[in-house]
């Protein structure tokens, strides 16, 4: 089995729960920031999403995807945060929203992160990047849902809409601290109770987790696992006490069991995010410029 890594690195951190990192974001120059682009619209409600590109470079770049975070029920497109250092590195940027769970509960979200997808590869000539080349990047509810994308790419019951001729699979992923298996996110006493009915994982699902583990199977990125699952990094504080590390655990297990070579990181001293975590973004460029650029 593929030797799990421990980072320990202990420093003070700013715990954000299911939140977004406040600081202001710093685009370099020339890059230009193309915001509230309509990809969907569902029950007459317009789904957006910004790209952020450079028009003066002519080759062809990797697109890495930033899906927020905030529980599935809060968050923001509009703070892609640590994505936003790709750009110095020869990456398009695009960050996407998708309904919230007092909108819609699950599969909504899958839903809409495949058809942004699919809508950004149509539009691919339009900002010069690569449609081949297409990671993502995801933080708490955001990792999950990163996990999903990547693993049921070959579940086309989530394909619905516009732009149905392309493909809503990804090419790599990087899940930072996700939910994977709701059902086992009580293990160990955290500040959250997941069996409560409100319960982020209970809103999004639409009741008690544990009275609907049909609908708690199908959330599990887990479940769709198949020989096409792209390369994946799965990053977790190991003193998370709102996701705990077990949630990583489980997925890098399972993929592992069928044959994958994911990495995982337990990061020592760390909790459920924080302002620290910008230490590990050379992890996170080193991981696509591995799998979308070599």
């Amino acid at each position: 089995m593929k030797k799990i890594c421990l980072l320990s690195l202990f420093v003070c951190i700013f715990n954000f729960g299911y939140g977004q990192n406040r600081e202001p974001l710093q685009f370099p120059e020339g890059v230009v920031q193309e915001m509230d682009i309509v990809y969907a619209t569902v029950d007459d409600v317009e789904m957006k999403l910004n790209v952020y590109w450079d028009p003066r470079i002519t080759e062809k770049q990797p697109l890495v995807v930033f899906v927020h975070g905030g529980g599935w029920r809060r968050g923001t497109k509009d703070r892609p945060r640590e994505a936003i250092r790709l750009l110095n590195h020869g990456y398009t940027v695009a960050s996407i929203s998708y309904r919230l769970s007092g909108v819609a509960k699950f599969p909504a979200q899958i839903i809409d992160c495949k058809a942004a997808i699919r809508w950004l590869r149509a539009n691919a000539d339009q900002f010069n990047y690569d449609p081949g080349r297409i990671g993502v990047w995801g933080a708490s509810a955001g990792g999950h849902l990163v996990a999903m994308l990547g693993t049921s790419g070959n579940h086309t019951d989530w394909d619905v809409g516009e732009n149905l001729e392309y493909s809503s699979k990804v090419q790599a992923v990087v899940n930072w601290f996700g939910p994977t298996d709701f059902m086992r996110m009580n293990d160990i006493p955290g500040k959250i109770d997941h069996f409560a009915a409100d319960s982020p994982e209970s809103l999004l699902i639409g009741g008690p987790i544990q009275e609907h583990p049909e609908k708690v199977k199908a959330a599990n990125p887990i479940t769709y696992i198949d020989d096409e699952v792209p390369p994946m990094l799965i990053m977790h504080g190991e003193d998370d006490d709102l996701v705990l590390p077990n949630q990583s655990i489980l997925l890098y297990e399972a993929l592992v069991e069928v044959g994958h070579t994911p990495e995982l990181l337990l990061l020592g001293g760390q909790g459920h995010g924080g302002s620290s975590w910008h230490l590990y973004f050379p992890y996170v460029r080193a991981f696509f410029d591995k799998t979308l650029k070599h």
